[in-house]
């Protein structure tokens, strides 16, 4: 009976730090509920929302550290269809690169994308495995990653991996934030503490509250000093999303006129 009084005083007390923020343990510790299946479950939605988006079309605006060094935001137009899994890009911008083309299409053209730079006066169009050093050039992607499903599958995963390291997380909601005039709902993901497996030190994914799909996420590392700032790794944010266009195989086709493949 005394060592189960003590049990329950000590477990009471343990409690009591870790709601004063005295102490972080993982949630499995004290409570049935991860802090991550809250996020997990908001994935899962969105994946479930998926499911009713056949395409879609948007402006890709992107921002990635490559070696350290982070570079410029860059836009794009994109379509995207789910199956088969189809993008097409145009670049708008920044100047040198606006005009490149890129065209993929799962099991077609060997597994290669096609893309030419904009400018000149005769394009050159070239075949490149999607992660080959030049693809890759400038991306921490393959262009195989690309969209809103994908990121949908990231976050889950990342999520559950997150959750089975047992390291301390904390998990924020923000209702009421704006993107482009779009109402969405932010998750926040924070690292108390630096695990070598840890992808991140803070992360954010923004959820369309009307679509209920993920249409921004940003990820920072570690500042460099303690006080600092953290330092932005990458962010990708869908703008204009308009879903369900309707494309055909024509929109995919290196020989569609509006292209200059």
């Amino acid at each position: 009976m005394t060592r189960q009084i003590r049990f329950d005083a000590l477990r009471l007390v343990l409690c009591a730090a870790i709601s004063a923020g005295c102490l972080a343990l993982p949630a499995t510790v004290v409570g049935e509920e991860h802090p991550l299946d809250s996020a997990i479950r908001e994935a899962e939605k969105a994946l479930k929302a998926l499911e009713s988006i056949r395409d879609y079309s948007a402006t890709l605006v992107k921002r990635e550290r490559i070696d350290g060094k982070l570079l410029e935001h860059e836009y794009a137009y994109v379509k995207v269809r789910h199956e088969p899994f189809s993008v097409y890009m145009y670049f708008v911008g920044p100047k040198k690169i606006k005009g490149r083309e890129v065209l993929y299409v799962e099991g077609e053209n060997d597994g290669k994308l096609i893309a030419h730079e904009g400018g000149g006066l005769i394009p050159i169009t070239v075949k490149l495995k999607p992660d080959s050093f030049l693809a890759m050039r400038g991306n921490r992607y393959s262009i195989t990653h690309l969209g809103i499903k994908n990121l949908a599958h990231k976050l889950v995963e990342r999520a559950n991996q997150d959750k089975a390291l047992g390291s301390p997380v904390e998990v924020k909601f923000f209702k009421g934030a704006k993107i482009a005039k779009r109402s969405v709902t932010c998750i926040q993901v924070t690292h108390p503490e630096r695990h070598p497996k840890h992808l991140f030190y803070k992360a954010r994914v923004f959820i369309d509250d009307e679509l209920n799909v993920p249409i921004r996420y940003e990820a920072y590392d570690w500042p460099k000093e303690k006080g600092g700032k953290p330092l932005l790794i990458e962010e990708y944010t869908y703008l204009k999303l308009d879903v369900n266009k309707g494309y055909t195989d024509e929109d995919f086709d290196e020989d569609n006129p509006n292209y200059k493949f």
